[in-house]
């Protein structure tokens, strides 16, 4: 019997792997802007409401790091966000020399409805899976999600 270890040890098996894995994240890019362009936000936009959405209220520091952008360009990406109503900057309550950008109701709706439509996509890609296949995928994804984090 073959343990895993060998098997990895193929590169052909992980050349395979990291092939499909590079197809399956270009076609979803390809789809999410597909999604994105009936809405009057850009790519980074969309990145920038995700990590509010996801971790609430942050800095145009800590929005900074977490896009990999520098903080001039964080600035002007939020600045356009601001004109349109999707964020507003908002000053610290414990230290007014921290402003915060916070999600407004209209980012809000925009990135609850894009994110449905991408489930929406993904779940009609699955439908000729059996509920087994899906629950190994999503366990084998959350696992080598896991493995890839920094620590």
């Amino acid at each position: 019997m073959t343990n895993s270890k060998e098997i990895i040890g193929e590169l052909q098996v992980v050349a395979e792997i990291e092939k499909d894995l590079r197809y399956i994240s270009s076609i979803i890019k390809q789809k999410g802007r597909e999604i994105l362009s009936q809405y009057t936000i850009t790519p980074p936009q969309f990145i920038a409401l995700q990590w509010l959405f996801e971790y609430g209220d942050m800095t145009i520091g800590d929005l900074s790091n977490k896009m990999y952008l520098a903080c001039s360009t964080t600035t002007d990406l939020v600045d356009r966000m601001e004109k349109n109503q999707l964020v507003e900057r908002v000053k610290d309550e414990n230290d007014r020399r921290v402003v915060r950008i916070h999600m407004l109701k209209e980012g809000e709706r925009i990135i609850e409805e894009v994110i449905n439509k991408r489930q929406n996509y993904l779940q009609s890609v699955l439908t000729d899976f059996s509920e087994q296949e899906v629950l190994l995928l999503k366990d084998n994804l959350a696992k080598l999600h896991q493995e890839m984090k920094p620590e």
